[in-house]
């Protein structure tokens, strides 16, 4: 199929997985402002981030691609801060 092998194929399907992963942050983000009539960055937001950002990581690391890599990487460790602090921050009123 395409003249790509099955192996090619499985790891094309996981980037393109992992690219939908990514792009779902974004739908979630302005699904939820569109909700609330106001810009929102809910937790799903970190989510999506964290789980497609892995799965291109490791999709970045299987193509031995620095540049991606690096990119993908540097973001984990944002989003998973970003996600600390959500939780480490609940319960407190919103600074303003």
């Amino acid at each position: 199929m395409f003249g790509y092998d099955w192996e090619t194929l499985l790891w094309i399907a996981i980037g393109f997985g992992g690219q939908g992963l990514f792009m779902m942050r974004f739908v979630v983000q302005w699904w939820s402002s569109e909700k609330e009539k106001r810009v929102v960055v809910p937790v799903a937001f970190w989510y999506f981030s964290i789980f497609g950002g892995l799965v291109l990581t490791i999709y970045a690391i299987h193509r031995n691609d620095p540049v991606f890599i690096f990119g993908q990487g540097l973001g984990l460790i944002i989003y998973f801060r970003n996600l600390h602090l959500h939780y480490k921050g609940k319960g407190r009123p919103a600074a303003s």
